[in-house]
């Protein structure tokens, strides 16, 4: 798939318990702030955008699994 007009690329990430905590914590605000902005915008290409972008983040948030 494309990201930003460029080829998405894999990555993996080594992280500790306590590294994949605060990501999933940064993660989650971003998701929490993703739906505010979403409820608030009249832009429906803007939301649209922002849809993409949460489902990405649950996407990763998957990934990193449970607290």
């Amino acid at each position: 798939g494309l990201v930003g007009g460029g080829f998405m690329a894999a990555i993996a990430l080594d992280l500790n318990d306590e590294d994949a905590g605060i990501l999933r914590e940064v993660l989650e605000s971003a998701q929490s702030e993703l739906g505010y902005e979403i409820a608030n915008t009249d832009s429906k290409d803007y939301r649209d955008k922002l849809k993409r972008r949460q489902v990405l983040l649950q996407r990763v948030l998957g990934q990193l699994g449970g607290g």
